[in-house]
Parts: C-alpha cells; sequence; structure tokens
C-alpha cells in the first residue's frame, strides 16, 4: 500500500475502503491478517486519520473486518471462504403445463398468518428503513395540491404524462434514448409482463423461461393457458444461450421471458455481450423477448448493467421494471416498453384495468422529479451490499460446510443450496414453528428440481432478529443431515 491519488467523484475514504476490500476478495488480505493501523493506514495513503477511521468503520460495517481491543483491526471475512458456488441443474428440455399455485398459495397464507412475527427472510422486498416514506409523503401531498380533480378522476390508460417524461429519463441510466409516447404504466412489474405476455402469446402457445425463476412469472404463464420449456441459468452469468438456441430449434417458441439483470432468485447478471447476442438470436428468429429488469438499478459494482432493450433494433424486446424493489413496494407503480407491440399493449390494459391509480402515479411522478431519487439509490445500494455479505457470513458460520451459496452483484437475494438430505419445504414447515419464513426452491421451477434449495433474502437490515433466524435455520438444516 503507497500514497494513491483519488479522484473527485467518490468520498476518499470510501476509496481507501474499496481497495482494501479489492484486496480482500483477491486474497492479498486474508482471513486473520492483521491490517495497518490508522496511524501507519493515514501515513500510506496520505489521508487524515479520520479519514482512516471511516475506512475501517465501512468496512467493519460491512463486516469484512473486526476491531479488536488494543490490539487493532483484523480480516474477518472473505467470500473465498466458500469453495464452490450451488451445482448448476440442466432443466429437462421438454414442455411443461405449469402447476406451482398450491405450494405458493400456503406460503403466502402463513406469511399473512405471522404478520408482524415472523423473521421474514422470505419476501423479496426493501425493508421499509431503506425507504424514504417522508419524501415521499410529501410527494403525495403536493400531488394532492397541485391536481385540479383531488386526483379523483381516472388516469389516461397508457400513464400520467409526467410519470412516463421520468420513466423515460431512467431510461439513460441503461442507456436507453424512450420517449414517454413508448412507455405504459402498469400495476407493478409483474403486470407489465403479463400484459407482454398476452400481447404476443395465444393459449396453448409455449413460452421459454430460465430455470430457476421467480415463481410469479410461472404464475402468470399458468393463468393463460401457456405451457413452459425451461432454459438453464447461470448464477454468474444468467440465461445459457446455448441452451436457448437447440430450444428455438426444437419447439415453436412464441415469446422468451428472461431476467438479465440480478436474476431473482439465483442473482445472477448477464454480461452486457451475451444480452447483445440474446438479442441477436430473438430477432433473426423473430420471437419477442419480455426483459424483467426490476432489479436493474440495485447493483453493487461502479456501473449499472445495460439492459436487452438497449440492443434491440426491430421493437422486438418488451422492456418491464417498476419501483417496488426500489421505492415504493405498496404502490404498485411499473410499466412496459413495448416496442413493436404497443398498440396490443395498451388494447389490452384498457381492456384488464382501463388505467391504474391516479394519486400514486402522480405521487411518484413529483417525487422522481424532485425527491433526489438517485441520492436514495445511492445510499440504498451501500446498504443491500453491506446486508448481502452479512448475510453470507452468517450462512457460513451458522449452516453446515457442505452449503453453498450464490455471490450475486446486485438484488436482494441468495440462492442457497442444501445437503441432497434437506426437504426444503419441510425445512420451511419446520422454520415457520419457529416464526422464521424462508422460500422452498422448488417453487421457482415447473420440474423436481431444487428440493433442497432455498431463497433467502437480505432486504432486511442485519439485526439480531436476522441473526437469531439464520442461527436456527442452521441448526434445523443440521438436524435433517
Amino acid at each position: 500500500m503507497r500514497n494513491a491519488s483519488f479522484s473527485s467523484d467518490n468520498h476518499i475514504y470510501l476509496q481507501v475502503a474499496d481497495g482494501l476490500e479489492k484486496m480482500i476478495a483477491d486474497d492479498v488480505l486474508k482471513i486473520g491478517d492483521k491490517l495497518p493501523s490508522v496511524r501507519l493506514l493515514s501515513d500510506e495513503y496520505g489521508i487524515s486519520m479520520g479519514t482512516a477511521f471511516q475506512a475501517y468503520y465501512h468496512l467493519e460495517g460491512k463486516g469484512l473486518i473486526e476491531s479488536r481491543p488494543k490490539s487493532g483491526y483484523y480480516v474477518r471475512f472473505s467470500q473465498k471462504r466458500f469453495r464452490e458456488l450451488p451445482k448448476m441443474i440442466y432443466p429437462d428440455v421438454m414442455s411443461h403445463d405449469v402447476s406451482v399455485k398450491e405450494m405458493i398459495a400456503s406460503i403466502y397464507s402463513d406469511i399473512a398468518l405471522h404478520t408482524g412475527k415472523v423473521i421474514n427472510f422470505a419476501l423479496a422486498v426493501p425493508h421499509i428503513s431503506l425507504l424514504p416514506a417522508a419524501k415521499i409523503n410529501k410527494s403525495v401531498m403536493a400531488a394532492l395540491r397541485s391536481s385540479k380533480d383531488h386526483c379523483i378522476n381516472y388516469e389516461h390508460t397508457q400513464g400520467n404524462i409526467e410519470l412516463r417524461n421520468q420513466i423515460a429519463k431512467l431510461a439513460f441510466n441503461w442507456g436507453g434514448k424512450v420517449k414517454p409516447d413508448e412507455v405504459v404504466v402498469t400495476s407493478g412489474c409483474l403486470e407489465a409482463i403479463t400484459l407482454c405476455l398476452k400481447a404476443v402469446t395465444q393459449p396453448g402457445d409455449t413460452v421459454a423461461v430460465e430455470s430457476p425463476n421467480y415463481f410469479g412469472i410461472f404464475q402468470a404463464i399458468e393463468s393463460m393457458g401457456l405451457k413452459v420449456v425451461e432454459i438453464s441459468s447461470c448464477f454468474v452469468t444468467g440465461l445459457e444461450l446455448d441452451c436457448l438456441e437447440e430450444v428455438i430449434k426444437k419447439y415453436p417458441i412464441k415469446a422468451c421471458v428472461v431476467i438479465p439483470n440480478f436474476n431473482n432468485p439465483l442473482g445472477g447478471c448477464m454480461p452486457d455481450e451475451h444480452k447483445k447476442k440474446l438479442v441477436e438470436i430473438i430477432t433473426k428468429k423473430n420471437i419477442p423477448l419480455i426483459e424483467d429488469d426490476i432489479y436493474g438499478e440495485l447493483y453493487f459494482g461502479k456501473n449499472r448493467p445495460r439492459t436487452c432493450k438497449y440492443y434491440d433494433t426491430k421493437g422486438l424486446v418488451m422492456h418491464c421494471s417498476s419501483l417496488s424493489k426500489s421505492l415504493t413496494p405498496g404502490y404498485r407503480i411499473g410499466w412496459t416498453i413495448p416496442g413493436k407491440f404497443l398498440e396490443q399493449v395498451k388494447q389490452i390494459k384498457r381492456i384488464n384495468n382501463i388505467s391504474c391509480p391516479t394519486l400514486t402515479q402522480a405521487a411518484m411522478a413529483h417525487f422522481l422529479q424532485n425527491g433526489r431519487y438517485e441520492y436514495h439509490l445511492k445510499n440504498m445500494r451501500k446498504a443491500l451490499h453491506t446486508q448481502c455479505l452479512r448475510y453470507m457470513q452468517a450462512i457460513i458460520d451458522y449452516f453446515p460446510e457442505d452449503t453453498k451459496v450464490s455471490r450475486p452483484q446486485g438484488g436482494f437475494v441468495l440462492w442457497v443450496e442444501l445437503n441432497k438430505k434437506v426437504n426444503a419445504f419441510k425445512l420451511r414447515n419446520e422454520a415457520m414453528k419457529h416464526s422464521i419464513s424462508i422460500v422452498p426452491g422448488k417453487i421457482f421451477s415447473v420440474s423436481s428440481n431444487y428440493g433442497n434449495c432455498i431463497r433467502i433474502s437480505f432486504g432486511k437490515p442485519w439485526d439480531e432478529d436476522a441473526d437469531y433466524g439464520l442461527m436456527m435455520l442452521g441448526k434445523m438444516i443440521s438436524k435433517m443431515i
């Protein structure tokens, strides 16, 4: 470590901390290694003692280092403690009818019955403490004051024009050049996906999806009488393109549904060059691609990943997203940019519900215009990254040694593979007896895979309850082996 020059676009203590974090990740600094004293760090980097303390406090908050009384700071945690990622499963390449609703209904029923009492690792939503509730409330009041009709009348079917304008501006983050008239506001991202599926399929058609995949997408597919072919997905790079190409040759695929950025539940992020190739594949075959980008803004790295829509030249990519995971889960503000299928989506939207609620659209339009959304996102990303590391550390400490876990670079969720003797659905039932909620892996597939896997959400800030919940889960898992 030597004196460094620092860029002005970030706090100096964060740049120092990032450098140390990289050394821990690269195993240059190993678990148990003593770090330089605060005074030595100050001298080495040419920074003040206060800045050096801030860098160490930041790393301590992430659980990467620890302070030992009268001894100094030591490396406490490294992702290299995991020997390997969970095993990839390659589903049978066959067309399935879909049926996961009974298991999902059971899970949501139990969560509803224990509202407020459960240590909830099941729902992939941000904890309310991570959200700017006071500023959102101000935007609601501002929307009411400025509305000529008190936000009582129907809104435009396509959505509040100022909200659509703000959504178009958000597209700049991933390099998009979108006009407000190309956006359709929806009640959350799942409605956006459903509208897009209805626009391009008929009952009995076959749709290609990632495996494992968000169970709500399977429910939407089932409700429309569609069949599904599952495509294997990687924990790091997302959808396996070679597998998709083979499926397209074998089946009359009418649409593809993909979560390219921080897939739920695996957490994988398709490299931008893979997204480009994916768009080339579907364009060549004239297959609509429904892109769920709900986690795209929740990245832990330096830059926002691109979207598939960025590479779309023919209007075949139907981009879907929402504010549910980043700002207001209960307001149900989502949208789609459906490309060449805009008119079909608008027509289905009119039939479904005429328009989305007027007040929440106006409030979110005001917030995006005045609420420093980017500043909020920046803080939220830091918090989620810290929580991710804390949860991973606890899983290492409390779960059996043969446990495998994903290493997401964004989003809210960890995919955990347990010993094959563990029945994840039985584990979930046992955990609920202790008021601990998890999601068994089976509901993320229509095949009989992932029976020994669970999804853990780290949207809840790290605290004694989270620590206790993961410790208890570890004990239950050990008893099952």
